[in-house]
């Protein structure tokens, strides 16, 4: 899968998905319902202030009331309550995917791993980002941008794990990591680069399966076959890295944001590691991304998961 128009066009495959939007009240967000029912990409449970949810509606020019069967509203005024119904309807197995609409990620999370009825599966939750970058020839996944400050390793395993399931929901039968440093050989002054080595034998030793890890390799080292070949690295993942996995969130979010605003890339994100995948939606995010977004939730949905 080299763009991620095709991606939406192999979600839109996967018939029956529905989406629990946690406050739909959002002229953004409901643009984005709009522009999936019309592309026939999923179903919606709108969660929030009916009145105000159809009010908004009209106002983009989605009639609600030629998508009965594809649309539903669940009534709630306060702010938690719609955080908890619209977690509850994925716990249930009423819904199949969790998206923020007019709601504080805080909020949203909190409901997410509430003990009774949320979300947890006893892993952490880490953000996943797929780029389409022009001057590449396919995706390229990064994580972690936006949930793990500083993760360890174990957390860093599991932060792999989940980038790799996203990998394979999207073709990527055998994703090559890059373990990232600032350098390509083990600094005890960096702890940055252990890590990289200790995952990379790791997964030589079958510790964390279903990928290759190479590391510590530097950013140029992990994308650019010609630099690793003057660094004189040869690796199955070295100059043709899959997933790229971010020492630290700010090394992440750095690159994530460098992708988007200076490198012109398209992403789709979601928040991996739940029982269901989440969309957290940011109002800086256009609708295409949010599309985008939408579109790699529904491809990793577990089609074993039945709704009661």
């Amino acid at each position: 899968m080299g763009s991620l128009d095709q991606l939406k066009i192999a979600a839109k495959k996967k018939e029956g998905n529905i989406v629990s939007i946690a406050n739909a009240e959002d002229e953004g967000i409901l643009q984005v319902v709009k522009i999936a029912l019309e592309e026939n990409l999923c179903q919606f449970l709108l969660v929030g202030d009916e009145e105000k949810i159809k009010e908004k509606a009209k106002r983009i020019g989605l009639h609600l009331s030629n998508y009965k069967e594809k649309v539903s509203i669940q009534h709630a005024a306060d702010l938690i309550a719609i955080a908890h119904l619209s977690v509850k309807a994925v716990s249930r197995k009423q819904a199949d995917i969790l998206m923020k609409g007019n709601i504080s990620t805080k909020d949203v999370l909190q409901a997410v791993l509430d003990k009774e009825y949320g979300l947890r599966t006893g892993k952490i939750l880490s953000h996943t980002a797929v780029f389409e970058v022009p001057s590449q020839e396919k995706l390229v996944i990064l994580t972690d941008a936006a949930m793990n400050i500083a993760p360890d390793m174990q957390q860093k395993v599991t932060i792999i794990e989940n980038a790799v399931q996203v990998a394979q929901s999207i073709g990527i039968e055998v994703p090559k990591v890059a373990a990232l440093a600032p350098v390509e050989k083990v600094n005890l002054s960096m702890q940055s680069t252990m890590d990289a080595a200790i995952l990379t034998q790791m997964q030589r030793r079958g510790q964390i399966k279903n990928c290759f890890i190479d590391g510590p390799l530097a950013f140029d080292n992990a994308v650019s076959e010609r630099a690793a070949a003057q660094k004189g690295i040869s690796s199955e993942v070295a100059g043709n890295a899959d997933i790229l996995l971010a020492p630290s969130i700010e090394v992440g979010n750095a690159l994530y944001k460098s992708f988007i605003y200076y490198a012109q890339a398209k992403v789709a994100a979601l928040i991996c590691g739940a029982k269901a995948p989440i969309i957290l939606t940011s109002r800086a995010d256009t609708v295409e991304s949010k599309l985008y977004s939408l579109s790699l939730a529904i491809m990793t949905t577990n089609p074993n998961r039945r709704r009661s």
